[in-house]
């Protein structure tokens, strides 16, 4: 048992006698070939230099390093820490040197090349351009994300990445939150409500700095889409629309055209047009619209003789889910083109032919006579009439529309007169004026 724990003292001395502490070199990256990096024989304090000789050990894959048998160490080639080093802490390679003394094996040296990462590289997005939509709809805090920068240095400060957005852009922030060691998920925060009809685009910079001095930086353009909503209803540039057609208008030419504008786009700014159903029967009979040109026809029945005025309610409508809408009102004012003179129409009370009635000697000044009624089937001023009488016997006295009560004027006496002839003259407003006259008589 004691034999056992000599033995193992030995080889424990034997192993700290053979590995001596690290030196330690440092060397840039990118730096030209065989660059001399350190004198081992005047680093690692042996006695005896002159005696000493060096010789590198064999290690697996590339040798980097070079070491002369007097202890100089040069490099092979060009060093790259990104290739060799990846997001390490530190980027280092050991080297393994046998030292001998005067041709006899002393020890083994391990030789520290810390490899020295340069700001060779800058962040990078793996695309140079995005784009993304935001709806209008969307409240304040809506994230969205987009890819993060990265910086193939290996040194920390070097690959260390911060962000920022580059210009006025108080419509949106940038997020960051930390996923893995020196890399950051990023996210655009929206911190105000869009309006597209106001501002339908916006062009932002994500700027990603690394950490050296001064910085390297790449850029993101993010292009940004302001999705409608549909919060706009079509608008008329006027509520109410007069306007005057002849009765004889051709039904092929729209008696006026209605145009809406919505300010949303694609289905929620396309306008059809409708007569609404606050519409009189009698003016939907008369009149269509059609409902992509908003243009308004007479309709294939229409009649425009019998009135001289339509009303139309006309409803905009987009396409929208649910649709918004708006109304205006269309006057259609007909002016008549067909002038007929009026019918005059006489009704005695006590009738002795057509046209003839007898009255008795005594009645008094005053007294009803005869009823009269005249039609003029016109509209506007063709249908307006005025009637009298050219009589000193007779007076016509207006009953109201169109309507006349004729009455005596002055007493008759059947022997100076028996018979009296008057005429009822009945004469339209239109140009040119139109007139009836019918000649009545009266017996005593």
């Amino acid at each position: 048992m004691k034999m056992v724990l000599i033995a193992i003292w030995i080889l424990q001395s034997l192993l700290h006698c053979s590995v001596s502490k690290d030196i330690v070199y440092h060397v840039k990256e990118e730096n030209s070939p065989v660059i001399n990096i350190g004198d081992i024989t005047a680093d690692s304090q042996l006695k005896d230099t002159a005696l000493l000789s060096f010789s590198q050990l064999q290690q697996k894959g590339t040798q980097l390093f070079n070491v002369t048998t007097t202890g100089k160490i040069y490099t092979t080639q060009t060093l790259d820490a990104e290739s060799l080093c990846t997001f390490e802490k530190e980027c280092f390679h050991t080297i393994k040197v046998a030292v001998h003394k005067a041709g006899k094996f002393i020890k083994i040296l391990k030789i520290k090349v810390i490899i020295e990462d340069i700001n060779d590289h800058q962040p990078e997005f793996p695309v140079e351009q995005i784009k993304m939509e935001f709806d209008e709809s969307h409240g304040k805090g809506t994230k969205q994300s987009i890819p993060n920068a990265i910086d193939k240095d290996v040194g920390l400060q070097n690959r260390l990445v911060n962000y920022e957005l580059k210009g006025n852009n108080q419509q949106f922030s940038l997020s960051t939150f930390q996923i893995a060691d020196s890399l950051l998920s990023l996210e655009i925060v929206l911190e105000e409500k869009l309006d597209r009809e106001t501002k339908d685009r916006y062009d932002i910079e994500v700027i990603a700095k690394d950490g050296s001095n001064p910085p390297k930086q790449g850029v993101l353009n993010v292009h940004i889409t302001v999705k409608d909503e549909n919060d706009n209803r079509p608008i008329f540039s006027d509520k109410t629309y007069n306007v005057s057609i002849q009765s004889n208008h051709q039904r092929n030419i729209p008696v006026i055209v209605m145009l809406a504008k919505d300010s949303d786009i694609g289905e929620n700014g396309k306008v059809s047009y409708y007569i609404s159903s606050l519409t009189s029967k009698d003016s939907m009979n008369n009149f269509r619209i059609e409902q992509q040109s908003g243009e308004i026809f007479q309709s294939k029945h229409s009649n425009l003789e019998k009135k001289k005025s339509f009303k139309l309610y006309i409803e905009a409508r987009d396409g929208g889910s649910p649709p918004l809408s708006s109304i205006a009102t269309v006057m259609v004012n007909v002016i008549n083109q067909q002038n007929n003179p009026p019918n005059i129409d006489v009704n005695f009370i006590s009738t002795q032919n057509h046209n003839t009635a007898t009255i008795l000697e005594d009645i008094k000044v005053g007294s009803f006579i005869a009823y009269v009624m005249v039609t003029d089937n016109d509209v506007g001023h063709n249908g307006q009439v005025n009637c009298h009488i050219k009589d000193d016997t007779f007076k016509l006295q207006s009953m109201g529309s169109k309507e006349y009560k004729i009455v005596l004027k002055k007493a008759v006496d059947r022997e100076t007169q028996e018979h009296y002839h008057f005429t009822v003259s009945c004469e339209d407003k239109g140009l040119p004026a139109l007139k009836l006259i019918k000649i009545c008589q009266s017996k005593c």
